[in-house]
C-alpha cells in the first residue's frame, strides 16, 4: 500500500505497563495535543481525558481491517499508541509494511525489561516472538545451554511452550514467566518446563535456561536420534530419521552437498521443486530465522507431510503449494535458489525454472535415472556449471561381519546464475 491512501504522519508512542507515568513530558505532550488518537482499549484507558479528541481502538481483525482505518484518515496527522517499544514485535512494524509514513517514540521495551529482571545481556540470549505467530518456531532456537526471551501471544503461551519443550526432549528446561513488567503488579513465576502448572498474566514474557531432559543425554540410537537434542544443529545434513517419511527422501549426505551448492543466505527464498518430505526446503530455513521456502510437491499425502515435518523441524511459515511444475510455479515470487529434486524430465520444468532464477540465483538438479542424467547433460553443456555423480556407501552388517552397502548413485547438476 502506498503512503498516498494513508494518514499524512503516524506517530506511535510506546507507552509502558506502568501507564502514563512511565512516557516522558514530551511525548506526553505529542499525545495530548494530538487530534485523533488511536490504540488498544487498555493504552487509550490510561491517557488522561482531551475535549474534542478522536480516540479510535485498534480494529479487529486489525490485518484485514487496517487498510480501511489507514485510508478513512488519510491526509491528517495520527497519533497511535503501542506497548514499550512499537518496533518490538509491535503496531509500527506492522504500519511500517503497510508503506505508511511513521515516526516511531519508543518507551523501554519487554524486551530491555525481561533482560534487566533476569541479568542476562543481549548478546548471551536471542528473542523469538510468538505474537500471532505458530509457537513451532521455537524449536528451531532450542539447543543447550540457550538463553531465549520469548515474546508471548496472551496468558496460554506459557504452558503451551512448557508442552512444547517437554514433547520435544527439553523438559528439562527452566522457565521464569515475567507478567506484567514495568508495572505495580508486576510478577515472576519459575519452574521446570516438564512439571509447569499455574495461571499466567495475559501480558507477559517467558525467559527461557535450555536443557535437554535427563533421558536426551543417553547416547543416542544411529537409527533413531534423540528428538530435541540431535536437532539442535542448524548445519545442513540432519539425520534421515529426523523426517516423517515414504522414501522420497533427499537423504543426508546428498541433501549437505546440494544446500552448499544452493548456498542459503538471509532473506532468500528457495523454491523446492519435487519436494517429497520437503527436507531440502526445511533445512534451507533452519540456516537463518529469515529464509524462506516455498515446496512444490503433487502427492496431497506428501504435502501434508512437509507440513508436518516443517513444524517439528522449527520452520513451520514453509510455504508448500501443491500442485505439478511446471504449472505450479507460475505466479509464485521470483525464488534466489531453486532445487529440482523430483519431475527434472517433466517437458518444461527445467527450462520454467531457468527463466524464474534471478540473477545471482543458483540452481541445483538431482537425477537417478538415464533419463535424468542425460538431461543434465545437455543442460551441463549448453549453460556449463558443474556436473557430479555422487556415490555413497555405507558399513553395514553381512551375516557376523560388516561389509559396504552402496545407494543408489545420484547426478547433480549445480549452476550458479551470474548477477546482473
Amino acid at each position: 500500500m502506498s503512503s498516498s491512501g494513508a494518514p499524512s504522519e503516524i506517530v506511535v508512542v510506546g507507552i509502558g505497563a506502568d501507564g502514563w507515568a512511565s512516557i516522558s513530558p514530551s511525548s506526553q505532550s505529542l499525545v495530548l495535543e494530538a487530534s485523533v488518537l488511536w490504540g488498544g482499549s487498555r493504552h487509550l484507558s490510561l491517557v488522561p481525558s482531551v475535549d474534542g479528541q478522536q480516540r479510535v481502538p485498534w480494529p479487529s481483525p486489525l490485518a484485514a481491517s487496517l487498510p480501511a482505518l489507514l485510508s478513512e484518515y488519510a491526509g491528517r496527522p495520527v497519533v497511535a499508541l503501542a506497548s514499550g517499544d512499537p518496533l518490538v514485535s509491535g503496531i509500527a512494524t506492522t504500519l511500517l509494511e503497510y508503506g505508511a509514513p511513521v515516526r516511531v517514540v519508543p518507551a523501554v521495551s519487554s524486551v530491555a525489561l525481561a533482560r534487566a529482571r533476569m541479568g542476562w545481556s543481549s548478546e548471551s540470549c536471542e528473542v523469538v516472538s510468538l505474537v500471532g505467530r505458530p509457537i513451532d518456531r521455537l524449536v528451531l532456537h532450542l539447543a543447550p545451554g540457550r538463553r531465549i526471551l520469548v515474546l508471548s501471544s496472551d496468558a496460554s503461551t506459557p504452558a503451551a511452550v512448557a508442552s512444547l519443550l517437554t514433547s520435544s526432549g527439553w523438559g528439562a528446561s527452566t522457565l521464569t514467566v515475567l507478567g506484567d513488567l514495568g508495572s505495580p503488579s508486576e510478577s515472576l513465576q519459575s519452574g521446570v518446563a516438564s512439571s509447569w502448572s499455574g495461571d499466567s498474566p495475559a501480558l507477559n514474557v517467558i525467559a527461557i535456561s535450555v536443557s535437554p531432559s535427563v533421558e536426551q543425554r543417553a547416547p543416542a540410537s544411529v537409527s533413531k536420534p534423540r528428538p530435541g537434542f540431535g536437532l539442535a544443529s542448524w548445519a545442513p545434513g540432519l539425520p534421515d530419521s529426523a523426517y516423517e517419511n515414504d522414501g522420497q527422501l533427499t537423504k543426508r549426505d546428498l541433501r549437505a552437498s546440494a544446500l552448499a551448492r544452493l548456498m542459503p543466505a538471509p532473506g532468500q527464498l528457495l523454491w523446492d521443486v519435487g519436494a517429497g518430505a520437503g527436507s531440502i526446503g526445511i533445512e534451507w530455513m533452519r540456516s537463518h530465522p529469515t529464509c524462506h521456502t516455498i515446496a512444490i510437491e503433487t502427492d496431497p499425502e506428501r504435502a501434508a507431510r512437509i507440513t508436518r515435518n516443517a513444524h517439528a523441524l522449527g520452520v513451520p511459515d514453509l510455504q508448500v503449494v501443491e500442485g505439478r511444475a511446471p504449472s505450479a510455479l507460475s505466479g509464485l515470487d521470483a525464488p534466489d535458489a531453486i532445487f529440482i529434486g523430483g519431475g527434472a524430465t517433466r517437458e518444461g520444468v527445467l527450462e520454467t525454472c531457468l527463466a524464474a532464477l534471478k540473477p545471482g540465483g543458483r540452481l541445483v538438479v538431482h537425477g537417478v535415472t538415464l533419463e535424468t542424467e542425460m538431461l543434465l547433460a545437455r543442460a551441463y553443456a549448453a549453460h556449463g556449471g558443474e556436473l557430479t555423480r555422487i556415490g555413497v556407501e555405507a558399513a553395514e552388517p553381512i551375516g557376523t561381519f560388516t561389509g559396504w552397502t552402496p545407494a543408489r548413485v545420484v547426478t547433480q547438476w549445480a549452476l550458479d546464475r551470474a548477477p546482473v
